[in-house]
């Protein structure tokens, strides 16, 4: 029996007193794209950055195919889109230099970028539509433009599991349908796919399953059924029977019907 594409078992986080995650547990199979839900200061970044292995939890374990988050990440099995204001959009990284940023891993102590490399980056920007743009300075992008450039990152290292941290934040349509449909693309070819996002509408057309999060797991199972206003309830904590969910697009029920 194959191991699961990202384990999650009992994981919990202290920032010195805050806890940031409680014994959160999740599991999620190859090729799945799985939207992360919850309200800010629920979580989620720290959840992808434990997955990353970028922060060691107090308990419990990560699994990546198996393989601890470290092992996966030296072998370039997980590529990673972050929130915007991680990224110093100042640095003189080009957008050429930023995607063969995910060859790292299959070239030499020299950093020398092969041939192979070279083809790889440039099969990656043609995927994203960034081709026209490799040689500008990273931040000359717009929002859209950037999260394409740091998902055509994730295809040029050849990753297996992606994680997105809010993804569509911030970027024009032309951008969210490229990235919705490379998404869809990335996970017919295998890769598993974890990604969180505040647009709850266009989550049933985009992903195979959701979570609900709240510094642990409430709820793992089908868009639709994570949708219903109850379940968001315990999420958002508001009362969303009675009330439309802010940026949800999701309208309320009425009192008695």
């Amino acid at each position: 029996m194959s191991s699961p594409a990202i384990l999650v078992d009992g994981v919990t986080v202290h920032y010195g007193e805050v806890l940031a995650l409680d014994a959160a547990s999740l599991t999620l199979g190859a090729a799945r794209i799985c939207g992360l839900i919850g309200m800010n200061g629920s979580g989620k970044s720290t959840l992808f950055k434990v997955i990353m292995g970028m922060v060691k939890p107090d308990a419990g374990r990560v699994l990546i195919h198996g393989e601890s988050p470290a092992i996966a990440r030296k072998a370039g099995g997980i590529g990673y889109v972050p929130q915007s204001e991680d990224v110093d959009w100042q640095f003189p990284l080009s957008v050429h230099d930023v995607v063969m940023m995910g060859r790292y891993g299959h070239q030499g102590f020299t950093r020398r970028p092969s041939k192979a490399d070279r083809a790889a980056v440039d099969h990656a920007l043609d995927r994203v539509e960034l081709s026209e743009f490799a040689g500008r300075q990273i931040g000359q992008l717009s929002g859209g433009q950037k999260k394409r450039a740091f998902v055509a990152r994730g295809i040029a290292q050849g990753a297996t599991t992606m994680l997105l941290d809010e993804p569509f934040a911030g970027v024009d349509k032309r951008s969210e349908a490229t990235i919705s449909r490379l998404l869809r693309e990335l996970s017919a070819d295998g890769c598993t796919i974890l990604l969180s996002t505040h647009d709850l509408h266009a989550l049933p057309q985009l992903c195979d399953e959701a979570v609900l999060l709240m510094r642990k797991v409430l709820m793992h199972g089908p868009p639709e059924e994570a949708l219903k206003p109850e379940n968001l309830a315990m999420a958002f904590g508001l009362d969303v029977l009675n009330r439309d969910l802010p940026d949800s697009g999701i309208p309320s029920r009425q009192a008695g019907s």
